[in-house]
């Protein structure tokens, strides 16, 4: 693995974080205050990304994305993690599934989105069905060249602003050597269809502005040819496409870690008591030691985890250790960078209280902490046989 970063990385590192800093820094406060991101601010936000020339940069070239190499990704998720969430979807990032499409679907959905001329979102979560995705109750059932379906998803991130959705649902039951499981098949549903509902969620205390919405299917017809991949396939469509999500969950941690930590340096390294910078103070300066130790490990753990994808080496361990680690990582750090605030920390002057309570939902969702720790331990053990 090389530890140096080339010309492009450090330009696409470069680039992201001005941009980060000059264009979504300043509107930070008011989707705090308002809960939202107006549809032309957004808008306009993704017209400039287009005009970088950065948009769709998980998509391969060949279908008119930016085709950015795993670690080259990953880095450009990391700058883009420094901001609030609800200003980042706007740089468009569609999901990497869509790259399953068939010709016709690609016309109609991939293409669209690395044009910018559309919005997908992800359903997967139920209200019962969370890790436990095989659960679901969200399902479809054919008839003749149709399928129906009914069921809810929620947790749904930014599907008030998709035009379609990219939705998860068992299909029928199969015999495995595990036992019966259920079929999963993915649909591409688009807004607007007859018996499917976008409702708002619910309101959450991590990332205003950024919002969860509530999928109801009923009795909604979908043709066949909605289907994204085949029948019954949908939970291996996942595992290909999506499991390096993780990634990008880790590295906007690492991102908004690190914009706490250069928050807390600053302020340790000019704020005087009792006739010294409290930096001096061992009581702050081994904070800080700390931080920056925490803030590197979780860092090369993501890049190492985006490197071995890039090698076409298996990475899921990998993957599953950065996302857990930068998660809990980014809780201390914010944490930490708050208290060497004092109260200060705690008001909206500092983007500090934001960075705090975005940071709780990080260890949740995209795979909670408790899985991640099962996926690490069972790639431990199954080589031993255990």
């Amino acid at each position: 693995m090389e530890f140096g970063l080339s010309h492009e990385q450090n330009m696409v590192v470069d680039t992201v974080r001005g941009f980060v800093e000059a264009e979504l820094y300043p509107l930070e406060r008011e989707v705090e205050r308002s809960g939202e991101v107006p549809r032309a601010l957004g808008e306009e936000i993704k017209r400039k990304v287009l005009d970088l020339g950065f948009y769709a940069p998980n998509i391969p070239e060949v279908y008119g994305g930016g085709g950015l190499d795993q670690l080259t990704f990953t880095l450009l998720e990391r700058e883009l993690g420094r901001a609030a969430l609800a200003l980042s979807v706007w740089w468009g990032r569609p999901s990497n599934i869509l790259c399953a499409c068939d010709a016709e679907q690609r016309e109609r959905y991939l293409i669209p989105c690395v044009k910018g001329e559309k919005f997908d979102a992800l359903a997967m979560t139920e209200p019962d069905a969370g890790s436990d995705v095989r659960g679901m109750k969200c399902t479809a059932r054919r008839d003749g060249d149709d399928w129906i379906a009914n069921g809810t998803k929620h947790f749904i991130s930014h599907a008030d602003i998709a035009d379609f959705v990219i939705v998860f649902m068992a299909t029928g039951e199969e015999e495995t050597p595990r036992g019966i499981k259920k079929r999963i098949t993915c649909f591409l549903v688009d807004r607007g269809t007859p018996g499917f509902e976008i409702r708002p969620g619910y309101t959450s205390v991590s990332h205003r502005g950024y919002h969860n919405c509530i999928l109801t299917f009923d009795d909604c017809r979908l043709p066949a040819a909605q289907i994204l991949g085949e029948e019954g396939k949908g939970f291996e469509a996942a595992n290909t496409w999506l499991y390096a999500t993780r990634l990008t969950v880790a590295a906007t941690c690492v991102g908004r870690a690190r914009r706490a930590f250069d928050l807390a340096l600053d302020h340790a390294s000019q704020r005087k008591q009792f006739g010294q910078v409290i930096g001096k103070f061992q009581g702050v300066s081994f904070k800080l030691a700390d931080m920056s130790t925490e803030i590197d490990a979780a860092d090369w753990l993501t890049l190492a985890g985006a490197w071995r994808l890039d090698q076409g080496l298996d990475a899921n361990r990998e993957i599953a250790q950065a996302k857990l680690y930068a998660s809990e990582m980014l809780a201390r750090v914010a944490d930490e960078a708050l208290q060497i605030h004092g109260g200060m920390g705690l008001m909206d002057d500092l983007p500090l209280e934001r960075i705090w309570r975005d940071a709780r939902v990080e260890r949740i969702w995209d795979g909670t902490s408790e899985i991640q720790r099962h996926i690490i331990s069972r790639e431990l053990l199954r080589p031993k046989g255990a």
